[in-house]
């Protein structure tokens, strides 16, 4: 949560005085402290915009759409809690009104796929200039996560920098999601937009969906994986304990539900672990464990690997507490066209959380390279 505060997400304090509330291992005391924390934050930024000016207002609706998002973040073991619905729009609202005040308003798209709508938004670091054609980053999360979370860990720097950004999310969340956003760029977006310097960089488990779409998709040219995800299924299944894992791997799922039922429910389990089960199975659509993991197996880049002929980049944090080992496997697949980039020390944790800073700096080095570039050059 502290590493939005780099990119205008949060403000430290408020996020430290509000864990001041949480008691531990209680999962809806931390969605009430900062549901409480989002509506006082929401009333400074209207406050704000009426007395002053959309400027003045901006980052304390970047800040409460971050922690309405925060407060949904541990809600989806009932996929019927009418919170989530509620957070929702409440986090959509407070962005919207943060985005509009941006030096060049960040635009909404509802992008036309086969059977269903993909969700975007197209943010430009100066008005279209037909004499600069500009690179453009497209973005997309993981794990089912937000597109508006993005502002802060990429999109931001990226604007900085000259960039184009394109956020997006969708059904699935893969191939079938990502050619409407090169389809836009390539037809509708702005003329400034350099169709031979578009890049795909996804985080987390974004790092699969990532790789898969680029198989598929010629008119990429440069990938980013933070990190890289060879075998989800294997990975998912090496974060059970011991004893889980042969529940599982012995095919008895009501067991492994049951117990793993118990467990969730248990206040000393560790929160990461609660939150990955049911975080899965509510993006998925799965009610149980043992399912969920049997519908990852399918996620493995082993068979598409010659597909993807770009050049890549892979994030390897030290002390990735969910992929370790995984992006290793995808360098060693990739051969000489991927990069390897290991992070230690304050950035060595997943998706480098807390040192974004840090990692958009390597990240943008790697892309001038690629592309021959120096953002500074670039105008803003």
């Amino acid at each position: 949560m502290n590493g939005l505060g780099t990119y205008h997400g949060a403000d430290t304090n408020e996020i430290l005085k509000t864990a001041m509330y949480i008691e531990p291992g209680n999962l809806e005391s931390f969605s009430n402290a900062f549901k409480a924390l989002a509506d006082k934050t929401k009333a400074d930024a209207d406050a704000s915009l009426i007395n002053s000016n959309a400027i003045n207002s901006r980052d304390k609706y970047f800040a409460c759409a971050s922690y309405y998002r925060t407060a949904d973040f541990y809600l989806h073991a009932n996929w019927s809690d009418p919170r989530i619905n509620e957070y929702w729009a409440l986090q959509t609202e407070c962005f919207d009104k943060a985005i509009a005040a941006l030096p060049v308003p960040g635009q909404r798209l509802t992008l036309p796929a086969q059977g269903f709508n993909v969700e975007a938004i197209f943010y430009a670091p100066a008005p279209p200039n037909p004499t600069v054609k500009r690179p453009t980053l497209i973005m997309g999360n993981g794990y089912d996560a937000a597109k508006e979370e993005l502002m802060h860990f990429f999109v931001f720097p990226a604007l900085a920098r000259g960039w184009n950004v394109i956020t997006y999310e969708g059904p699935g969340q893969s191939t079938r999601t990502l050619h409407p956003v090169v389809d836009y760029l390539y037809s509708a977006a702005p003329l400034d937009v350099d169709r031979n310097r578009l890049a795909l960089l996804r985080n987390s488990f974004g790092g699969y969906l990532a790789a898969r779409a680029a198989a598929f998709e010629p008119r990429i040219r440069a990938l980013l994986l933070d990190g890289g995800i060879y075998d989800a299924h294997a990975a998912f299944v090496g974060q059970l304990s011991p004893s889980l894992q042969s529940l599982y791997r012995s095919g008895r799922k009501e067991q492994l539900d049951s117990v793993l039922a118990a467990q969730l429910r248990n206040p000393q389990v560790p929160s990461g672990l609660r939150w990955g089960a049911e975080q899965g199975q509510w993006a998925f659509k799965i009610e149980s464990t043992y399912d969920f993991l049997e519908a990852v197996r399918a996620y493995s880049i082993a068979k598409l690997t010659e597909r993807i002929q770009i050049p890549t980049w892979i994030a390897a944090p030290a002390n990735d507490q969910f992929y370790t080992g995984q992006p290793e496997l995808v360098k060693a697949a990739l051969e000489e066209k991927a990069t390897l980039r290991r992070f230690e020390g304050a950035a060595g944790y997943h998706t480098q959380v807390g040192a974004t800073e840090t990692a958009n700096r390597i990240i943008f080095e790697w892309l001038d390279g690629v592309f021959g570039i120096s953002s500074q050059n670039l105008g803003g």
